[in-house]
């Protein structure tokens, strides 16, 4: 039942990978400036901007390069940097160790942590413990990562010198952006778990548990978690995806390499395969974590596969 579920959903993904891919190719097409701009010296001659438009098939329709962008996607090709000289696929390998090294420790952060904050929060009997985690959830909700990412450089790098500004040569130029990523899943996953656990807590079943004389330390890990991890798995799955969405301008602020700072160089000087393949990827690894959600919510709940069939 759960394979035919994850078939289900896999075909699924098939339109709105095509979908996404024309988004993509027509947004970073229709984005003002010409990569061929930062080729070309000074004192170039109008053939040798012609000849440098054919070169990269900048001369064909929209219709046609899009085409070709996709036959080349399909056969493990991404084509060409215009602006670097180099395959795609080879600069987008070359970064994405960063960016999943750094998404997977935000996201191991921001899962236990917030976990613990959303549990503490609804179980606690002091309301100061409990008002203080809820003003902990709405502050990493609303503060923008670019702008914590400055004031932890200013803090922590600049002032009290305890961490490298940027770079990536050691463990310690991980921890500031790990902290900025986690901050707000941390926030998330808390609000996703209190919510969870004060739901079910109101359940005849816990009022049953607790006449029986069960501990609450038992109805917590033993009834409680189990019921409230169905929506924290669905939206930990999410932030699979969010997570490195999110490294992107938390990259580029720390000087670290990865998908991000390599995105964001190519948007600056208009390399279209470049900027195509990043976010290519980037949507692909949302789809990924949906997907992952999708079918742990299935695996746990029979209720999701049955209304699927």
């Amino acid at each position: 039942m759960i394979i035919k579920y994850t078939l289900q959903r896999l075909l699924m993904l098939i339109p709105v990978s095509l979908s996404i891919s024309v988004v993509i190719f027509l947004v970073v097409h229709l984005l003002p400036g010409d990569p061929i701009d930062n080729l070309m010296r000074v004192g170039s001659s109008p053939e040798d901007r012609l000849a440098m438009t054919v070169k990269y098939g900048l001369d064909r329709t929209l219709v046609e390069q899009y085409l070709l962008w996709i036959r080349s996607i399909l056969s493990g090709d991404f084509g060409e940097a215009i602006v670097l000289r180099r395959p795609v696929s080879a600069l987008i390998w070359q970064n994405l160790p960063y960016s999943l090294t750094l998404g997977a420790l935000a996201f191991a952060f921001s899962s236990i942590v917030g976990m613990i904050a959303g549990t503490v929060s609804a179980v606690a009997k002091n309301p100061v413990v409990e008002q203080v985690v809820k003003a902990f959830i709405l502050l990493g909700s609303t503060v923008p990562s670019f702008w914590l990412a400055l004031l932890m450089i200013l803090l922590f790098s600049v002032t009290l010198g305890w961490f490298p500004v940027s770079g990536a040569k050691t463990w310690t130029a991980l921890v500031l952006p790990v902290l900025t990523i986690g901050f707000g899943g941390i926030a998330l996953v808390a609000r996703v778990t209190r919510v969870a656990l004060v739901e079910i807590a109101r359940q005849d079943f816990v009022t049953l548990l607790h006449a029986k004389g069960l501990s609450r330390s038992t109805i917590l890990f033993r009834h409680l978690l189990p019921h409230a991890f169905l929506p924290v798995v669905t939206i930990l799955a999410l932030r699979i995806g969010w997570i490195l969405g999110g490294a992107v301008t938390v990259e580029f602020v720390f000087g670290r390499p990865g998908l991000g700072s390599l995105l964001i160089r190519a948007l600056g000087q208009r390399d279209y395969p470049v900027v195509q393949g990043c976010l290519l990827m980037l949507a692909l690894a949302v789809m990924l974590g949906t997907l992952i959600g999708d079918v742990a919510q299935a695996a746990l709940d029979p209720r999701v596969r049955e209304a699927t069939t």
